[in-house]
């Protein structure tokens, strides 16, 4: 997961009530009902175009190895389409031909079968009856009225006569009706992969025209967009294409190898089988399992050939489904294994088993189409492997469900690659923005606003004893170059962040007071805070808003106070309550310095030097770490002969 997480925009001077689903989503909904009719309609002319498509997506890398050498586009063209053919007619012929040879042995194999089946028939069905007759017989012996029985017999003695024999014969076929038979079946799948081969030809020599094309269609305004969403489908398909292929074919040849050594007769027809029929998701493995299964029941006189295929299969599939696909396929595919199954059901249905074996590539299609069209952002939602929701987004839905535990294993998959303060300002401090946002706008009433905060502090709580990473220290001063750094502790990976040499004064426990803003949830910011300081050997306590309260401030225990940092979620502009609070904490604690994080990056007094003067605070952080860094900053510096002055955000 990335380091740092794509920020949300500021709220709105004024949010606008969410609009109710009317009459204006009818024109999409009826434009999708016609292009499913369209699809099912004309799927007679779609799937030979659509195989033709995503067969020149297979041969784009094989025209292009060809071109870099000195071919020109036809002649790569035609020779890569020459090598495709070449490689379908020898997988058809070499089927074939094993498919003749176990033809000629298939009366000894069918004369093994049914010795088996009649063994299989006597261990089973035939126990089955002798046991049902003897239930029966016991039935009759124990019968209560044994005089009905001589009545029922001569109904039972009376047998129908013998039905007549009636043969009929059927003409000898002429060579013409002969040929008929034998070509007809044929003679669609061949002319569908002529169109095929023939579509493929003409739009690998367009290619670039057909592009252009597309681009127009999409609009020629947005050239950026058009051409990332068109190099991003090329690049999936083509890799989705290659990997599944080297993997198809791989499985193939073992498995070839694997019924050899078992001595299943047919074993390069299996093998291609196998890995042909991998191209159909779900039930293509199964499909394939089952011929070479029965023929090694057939043939061997046992057992032992039937179930050490079987056995294969099974590993195979096993090892090539949890292992090597995963593997393959993590970087290969945007589809998440819902949207899988939803595309194999659709595809099938929509264009029969043909379909199922094009569902994985055009669903790849509607995704990489849906995360560059923004009209169609809710195809990459439904079918792309994306979370959902953001990392934020994901901790406020936990927050509002009340649901602390799952919040915390999110969190600890995202600490393995990133310090608590990251966690804290990218996930947590963002999450509850987003609550501070519907707060602002109304959607989350108080009733349901304090679970939301009760949460957040369990969270916090429950990380307190996560290992902390050490702040990346300031900027050296000009000035103090020429001071000696103090040393650094040594710490393993696994331990505890170093604790610089601080004063005295800014380790006793309320050295940094970390202050609440007046929003609801503003304490929960200042709680992150005095943890993180905490980790770095501050000393630091929390203060409600209500402890600094105007009529509460003259009661506020300013003993040992070195710092004050005052934490808010959301504020804009330069509002009075802020700058009274400092000129109050001011007269009261006048030694210590004031601190204000104002936790949106894009927060106007963060860049507004006028502001900053205006609300007259030592210093501004935009972030836990920046707030983090100010503080061991400030309690080096005052540890120095020359105590430099808090520095601002960002400085």
């Amino acid at each position: 997961m990335p380091d740092s997480l794509p920020e949300r925009p500021s709220l709105p001077d004024r949010v606008r009530a969410a609009e109710v689903p009317g009459m204006r989503s009818l024109p999409t909904v009826l434009v999708g009902v016609l292009a499913v009719a369209a699809l099912h309609f004309g799927r007679e002319l779609l799937i030979p175009i659509t195989l033709a498509v995503l067969l020149s997506f297979v041969l784009a890398p094989v025209v292009s190895g060809l071109r870099r050498l000195w071919l020109g586009r036809v002649p790569a063209v035609l020779l890569a389409a020459l090598l495709a053919l070449s490689g379908v007619l020898f997988v058809a012929g070499l089927m074939a031909t094993q498919v003749a040879e176990l033809t000629t042995e298939m009366p000894r194999y069918a004369y093994t079968m049914e010795r088996k089946l009649d063994t299989l028939r006597g261990m089973t069905v035939d126990r089955i009856v002798a046991v049902l007759d003897r239930i029966s017989g016991t039935l009759e012996e124990t019968s209560p009225d044994p005089q009905t029985a001589p009545e029922r017999a001569p109904s039972r003695a009376r047998e129908a006569p013998p039905p007549l024999p009636v043969e009929v014969r059927q003409p000898e076929p002429t060579p013409l009706e002969l040929t008929r038979r034998i070509v007809q079946p044929v003679l669609a799948p061949l002319a569908n992969a002529a169109i095929v081969f023939v579509v493929a030809v003409f739009v690998l020599l367009q290619r670039e025209d057909l592009r252009d094309r597309l681009i127009r269609l999409a609009g020629s305004s947005d050239l950026n967009r058009t051409t990332t969403a068109l190099d991003d489908a090329a690049r999936r398909l083509s890799r989705y294409f290659l990997t599944q292929l080297v993997i198809n074919s791989a499985y193939g040849t073992v498995t070839g190898v694997a019924l050899y050594l078992i001595d299943v007769p047919g074993a390069l027809l299996w093998g291609t089988l196998a890995g042909l029929m991998r191209y159909v998701p779900f039930v293509g493995t199964p499909i394939a399992a089952a011929p070479p299964i029965l023929l090694a029941a057939a043939v061997d006189p046992g057992w032992t050939m039937a179930l050490l295929t079987a056995a294969w299969f099974l590993v195979g599939e096993a090892a090539m489904g949890q292992v090597v696909e995963p593997i393959a396929f993590g970087h290969s595919t945007g589809l998440s294994p819902v949207s899988v199954i939803i595309a194999a059901i659709f595809w099938s249905w929509l264009w029969g088993p043909i379909g199922l074996i094009l569902a994985m590539p055009l669903t790849l299609c509607l995704v990489v189409l849906g995360r560059h069209v923004k009209r169609l952002a809710f195809l990459d939602v439904l079918l792309g492997d994306r979370p959902a929701l953001t990392p934020p987004e994901s901790f406020y839905q936990r927050m509002l469900a009340g649901d602390p535990d799952e919040a915390l294993d999110q969190a600890e998959q995202l600490l393995r690659e990133r310090p608590l303060s990251a966690y804290y300002d990218e996930v947590v401090m963002k999450g509850l923005q987003l609550a501070a946002a519907d707060v602002a706008r109304g959607a989350l009433p108080a009733e349901r606003l304090v679970p939301v905060r009760d949460a957040a502090h369990s969270v916090i709580a429950d990380l307190a004893d996560h290992a902390e990473v050490a702040a990346a220290p300031p900027p050296t001063k000009p000035a103090e170059r020429k001071q000696p750094e103090p040393p650094s502790p040594k710490r393993t990976p696994e331990g505890p962040p170093p604790v610089l040499a601080l004063p005295p004064g800014w380790t006793s426990p309320r050295a940094v007071l970390c202050v609440a803003g007046r929003g609801p949830l503003d304490e929960a910011a200042a709680l992150m805070l005095a943890q993180l300081l905490g980790k770095h050997g501050l000393g630091a306590e929390v203060v409600p808003h209500e402890a600094v309260a105007r009529d509460q401030t003259a009661r506020l225990d300013v003993a040992g106070v070195a710092m004050v940092c005052i934490c808010y979620l959301e504020i804009t502009g330069s509002p009075a309550h802020l700058r009274y609070l400092l000129r109050r904490l001011r007269q009261r604690a006048p030694e210590a310095r004031i601190l204000v994080g104002l936790w949106p990056p894009e927060e106007a007094v963060l860049g507004d030097r006028e502001l900053q003067a205006t609300i007259g605070a030592d210093g501004y952080a935009a972030s836990l770490r920046d707030a983090v860094s100010a503080c061991l900053e400030a309690a080096r510096a005052a540890g120095t002969p020359a105590a430099g002055a808090l520095a601002p955000a960002g400085k």
